[in-house]
């Protein structure tokens, strides 16, 4: 479904709104327009992906146009119907709607192979029985030219014959392929001699095994873009140079031309997107799974608590362009925290909790305080928390021995309790063994409701806490950058640059009872720590699990006080 509350133009004007709009202008009878999104269902949506989604969706919606979702199933050894559904539910959870306009390449195979015949009759394709390594030899570099094939010559009628045995099922895999007879001594080795089918046995997860052979994506893509009249091809810069191909294709075969238009993929700092590097990080069990926190794909996005509405906006925040840049990744969390800072509500959370008893507060007894549930948005009220005799602390809000400047607890020194009282540290018990603290124990003044004092003594440091009596204890997991440098790609191994600190759970984090019944996808910012989003229900406790989304500490404004603040050139 559309998010009908995003704004009616989400991309910012760019090159390609220039194109159309100028197209537009010089003809006035000109097709309504036409995008795809052509996805290859084997892996999941990442961030990149999202950007693509955009950018068809959006131009389709500025025009009052059409954007189809396509799926490129040209190849059954990597792809499966988990991939499909998890392709449109991300793309659905985004607020894109592609109506009636779901097709498969593989709806086209008759047709592909008909085009196939086309060119072998016409005699500008034709049967190769070379190995994929003579072929690839044969092909040559980028600064030698190609050798032609010695099958390059075949007689038109065996290479007819040959091409329906193949489809017969007749050959073993790797005996032949079907190539364009294009040229070998271009400079552009896309148009040397191009594979247009291979024999892959493997059923496919909509036909069957009705083929025996398959296209290439080369070959299938432009095709069914021809097919579906799309009238905007909008793809990524590395598919420039295949561009001159699929005119070839598409002008000796006689069809559609749409029109391919190239921009910058998107690449994040300390971040792969690389789908072969993603499916390496999940075979290798390096992540736990596609949908993993820390990975960059959509549902692992959603799973850590990111909105539809972040992603588009940073989508909007970075534009679209011909040249290839990094995007740092602050921007990304700035535009999570930006989204969340306006519509989630504070709450208290201890994720690595300490104990507090106050001596002089009575036993067995407990008072509400008033709590603001978020400051920037009054609509959203407040709520009762409870103090009592018992609390917890965040452990690093307590050190013995503390530096100049250290404005939270230690022995003999005042802190403020946010929303509660003022507090001093008067003993810290230890375990005999561990020598670990146990317990901390403190004095409350009673005068000081709401964390002032009458007296009007300056109290520096307020920290947060929750009450023993009325909060729960939970697992809450804390993530930093997957990778340990800003520019994973340039690294051969996936291995040597793993963060091993990106992933930290904390199993007795204590949260405020407010949120016993807080569903997944359910989000909230916790004081001091950040924003934080429910990943599941534990099968066990039947308690929520959270992540924690981002950190409350915004450093894109540093960022943007450099001489280019949204990228770094690569």
């Amino acid at each position: 479904m559309e998010n009908k509350s995003q704004p009616p133009n989400q991309i910012n004007n760019n090159f390609i709104q220039e194109i159309i709009e100028n197209e537009q202008k010089s003809n006035t009878s000109a097709k309504q327009l036409v995008t795809r999104f052509p996805p290859e269902p084997n892996g999941y949506l990442h961030i990149g992906h999202a950007k693509s989604i955009s950018i068809n969706f959006e131009l389709a919606k500025l025009y009052n146009g059409k954007c189809h979702l396509r799926f490129d199933d040209t190849n059954p050894l990597n792809e499966n119907p988990d991939f499909i559904e998890s392709i449109k539910k991300d793309i659905k959870w985004l607020g894109w709607n592609w109506g009636e306009n779901l097709f498969y390449a593989s709806d086209y195979f008759e047709t592909l192979f008909e085009y196939a015949t086309k060119l072998t009759l016409d005699g500008k394709a034709y049967i190769d029985e070379s190995s994929q390594e003579q072929i690839r030899q044969l092909r040559g570099t980028l600064n030698s030219t190609g050798t032609e094939s010695p099958y390059r010559n075949r007689p038109i009628n065996e290479n007819v014959e040959l091409l329906n045995k193949m489809r017969n099922g007749d050959f073993e895999e790797g005996s032949m392929v079907l190539r364009a007879k294009i040229d070998m001594n271009s400079g552009n080795i896309n148009l040397r001699d191009p594979i247009l089918y291979r024999i892959i046995k493997t059923p496919h997860f909509k036909t069957g095994t009705k083929w025996k052979i398959y296209p290439t994506y080369d070959f299938a893509h432009g095709q069914s873009d021809s097919i579906e009249k799309i009238t905007h091809s909008i793809c990524t810069m590395e598919f420039e140079d295949h561009r001159p191909l699929y005119d070839w294709l598409i002008e000796n075969i006689h069809i559609h031309h749409p029109q391919q238009i190239e921009f910058a993929r998107l690449n994040i700092s300390y971040t792969v997107l690389s789908k072969r590097k993603l499916s390496e990080l999940v075979e290798k069990n390096y992540v736990q799974g596609w949908d993993d926190p820390r990975m960059p794909t959509i549902s692992g996005l959603r799973k850590r608590g990111y909105t539809p509405e972040s992603i588009k906006n940073f989508c909007n925040k970075i534009g679209v362009a011909k040249r290839q840049n990094t995007v740092e990744i602050q921007l990304l969390e700035h535009c999570i925290r930006e989204d969340l800072n306006k519509n989630c509500k504070r709450v208290m959370g201890i994720i690595d909790p300490v104990k507090v008893v106050i001596t002089n507060y009575p036993e067995n007894q407990s008072e509400k305080l008033e709590a603001i549930n978020n400051p920037e948005q009054e609509e959203m009220g407040s709520r009762k928390i409870e103090f009592s005799r018992e609390i917890y602390i965040e452990s690093n809000d307590f050190m013995e021995d503390p530096p100049k400047k250290y404005f939270r607890l230690s022995p003999g020194k005042e802190v403020r309790l946010r929303y509660g009282y003022i507090i001093k540290c008067t003993k810290v018990i230890r375990d005999e063994v561990s020598n670990k603290i146990l317990q901390i124990e403190c004095e409350y003044d009673p005068n000081t409701k709401g964390g002032y004092a009458p007296d009007g003594r300056k109290i520096k440091g307020t920290i947060h806490w929750v009450s023993s009596s009325n909060s729960f204890e939970t697992k809450v997991n804390l993530f930093n950058n997957l990778f340990s440098v800003e520019k994973p790609d340039e690294y051969d191994s996936i291995k040597e640059v793993i963060n091993p600190n990106s992933m930290e759970t904390f199993h007795n984090s204590r949260i405020e009872n407010h949120l016993l019944k807080a569903m997944p996808g359910d989000k909230f910012q916790f004081e001091r720590l950040g924003y934080f989003c429910v990943d599941k229900i534990d099968s066990i406790s039947n308690l929520p699990i959270f992540n924690r989304t981002v950190t409350l500490r915004d450093s894109w404004a540093k960022i943007q006080g450099s001489t280019n603040p949204k990228i770094s050139q690569s």
